[in-house]
């Protein structure tokens, strides 16, 4: 069985979660913002394709690390 974790860790690990959500946003942001643009000329749509993909699989890892941070402030006694 796992052993408890001390709210040390728990916190330490919140601080991890919050900073890889702080630095993957603007991500996101910047890949919206260039499917959004077309100053590069037309975009075929396998590649369309593929950056809507990587933007989908990006949101999902933000959406996990929230419910994550949720689950430690939950734990935390935070929220």
């Amino acid at each position: 069985m796992a052993e408890a974790r001390s709210r040390e860790e728990l916190e330490e690990e919140l601080q991890v979660v919050e900073d890889d959500i702080a630095s993957l946003r603007p991500t996101l942001e910047d890949l919206r913002r260039t499917i959004g643009q077309q100053e590069d000329g037309p975009t075929d749509p396998e590649e369309r394709s593929v950056q809507l993909q990587n933007v989908e699989e990006q949101e999902a890892i933000l959406r996990r690390m929230e419910d994550r941070r949720v689950e430690l402030l939950r734990r935390l006694g935070k929220e």
